[in-house]
């Protein structure tokens, strides 16, 4: 989380003991740190000390709180981590809550005072090595406790396991659909584990809330952040948003419909309020027509005939009431696509311009129309250099081995294999009596024509 601290939902303190009043240093009023913290307003408020509140809220593994009474007045901050009393033996938290916000708390959640279990001490080291080693047994028991439930083909999951902060009891967090008989199951956890056994059945939501994870949305679940009470959540919901009953898409990662699923539901109530009924009908000269869709953001309402639903038509909710009223009088209404005007336009300026999927295209047209310009520009100029240059050295067409080697090859088969290399000074006459006789037969040919060096065929090895 945001604060520094490394509990992130963990009882698992990292931070060790105490000794000064502070407790965590890392940890403030930010209700970030933990798993459903709660946000201190009134930690800048001082108040007197005969009206403190001597109730502090406690917090242990995943979700579970309690409150505890401070009775020997040991100076506690948010993050110190506390032995408390419990049954059998002693219990270790870490305190989550303190001041006047905890009354605010207890009588939110109704726990009686008169209940309330008191602090011993700050945690000692002794303490504190206990619970570490009894907190790093819990994976492993978990996986044990579900071989010996499914040996014994009892119908449950067991979820969760917390261990008590001196190791003298174990709590098992399961789930089941039906009552499951678990009398030899005890029995059987007693004797692995050599401890009191605690059982406790919860429901799905509570499970997701206690292992947590990651919703659809992309944050992490309501259930295991901030959302303490659960209410009933069922389609008709969803059919309020004009939602598709799609079961993968409403379900959460606890198998159940979403909670956030009501956190909207109030406005469009509110919206839907002024809408007409969707079962109502409007007779029209046509015949019957009928509700399809309704859109509560346009407010707008989508009529198709009986006879054919294919075509549909929007009209907004102030001229679908005086349809109605004027039905009631015992008047047909004009036909729908009669009542339907015609839209106009509105031309939109997208100043952004991420929605034109050719936003890269029209830019690279444009290059390319710039490219081919400057090339054909370039080859122009080219040209000209290309003929002054030519003009002014003439002699370079005069060359005798150049032009041999390049009328040569045109005489040779590919068959024939590659004559061997003469002195330079036994083959220049030869050169140059070919050469004559070839251009006295062959016109000059273009000055402005690029001359390419012809590759020769592979040498034939005739001993092969």
């Amino acid at each position: 989380m945001s604060c520094g601290c490394k509990t992130s939902g963990d009882s698992a303190h990292s931070c060790g003991p105490k000794k000064t009043a502070n407790g965590c240093e890392n940890v403030n009023t930010c209700g970030n740190s933990y798993k459903l913290s709660v946000f201190d307003w009134l930690s800048n408020i001082n108040n007197p000390a005969p009206n403190r509140c001597d109730f502090v809220e406690v917090r242990f593994k995943n979700d579970r709180k309690s409150f505890y009474k401070n009775v020997n007045n040991i100076p506690l901050h948010i993050g110190s981590v506390i032995t408390v009393e419990s049954s059998p033996g002693h219990d270790v938290g870490v305190v989550s809550l303190t001041g006047e916000l905890v009354k605010i708390q207890m009588k939110k959640k109704k726990f009686s005072e008169e209940s309330a279990l008191k602090i011993y001490r700050q945690a000692n080291q002794k303490d504190l090595e206990v619970w570490q080693e009894a907190r790093k047994k819990e994976d492993g028991v978990k996986l044990e406790a579900r071989k010996i439930a499914q040996r014994l083909g009892l119908e449950m999951k067991v979820t969760d396991v917390e261990y008590q902060g001196d190791s003298s009891k174990i709590t098992f967090y399961y789930t089941a659909d039906n009552r499951v008989d678990f009398r030899q199951l005890i029995k059987d956890y007693a004797g692995a584990f050599r401890t009191k056994i605690d059982m406790k059945q919860i429901g799905f939501r509570q499970e997701a809330a206690k292992v947590g994870g990651i919703g659809s949305c992309g944050r992490e679940l309501c259930c295991s952040t901030w959302l303490t009470d659960f209410r009933s959540v069922n389609t008709n919901v969803a059919r309020y948003q004009q939602l598709s009953i799609n079961p993968q898409k409403l379900a959460g990662q606890c198998g159940k419909l979403k909670c956030c699923l009501n956190y909207e539901l109030d406005s469009y109530l509110d919206a839907l309020s002024n809408f007409p009924s969707s079962s109502t009908t409007l007779e029209t000269e046509k015949g019957k027509a009928f509700c399809i869709k309704i859109d509560v953001f346009k407010k707008k309402m989508w009529f198709a005939y009986v006879d054919s639903s294919i075509a549909w038509y929007d009209f907004d909710i102030d001229l679908v009431k005086k349809l109605i009223s004027k039905n009631k009088r015992g008047e047909k209404t004009l036909p729908l696509e009669d009542l339907k005007q015609p839209e106009t336009s509105s031309h939109t300026i997208d100043l952004i311009q991420e929605n034109n999927v050719d936003r890269f295209e029209k830019k690279n047209r444009g290059n390319r129309n710039r490219n081919n310009q400057n090339k054909q520009n370039n080859q122009q100029q080219g040209q000209g250099h290309g003929q002054g240059q030519k003009r002014n050295r003439p002699e370079r067409q005069d060359k005798p081995e150049r032009s041999e080697k390049n009328e040569n090859p045109n005489a040779q088969s590919a068959n024939q294999p590659r004559p061997q290399k003469q002195h330079p000074q036994q083959k220049a006459p030869v050169e140059k009596a070919v050469n004559n006789s070839e251009t006295d037969k062959k016109p000059q040919s273009n000055p402005n024509k690029k001359k390419f060096k012809k590759k020769y065929p592979p040498k034939k090895d005739n001993n092969a």
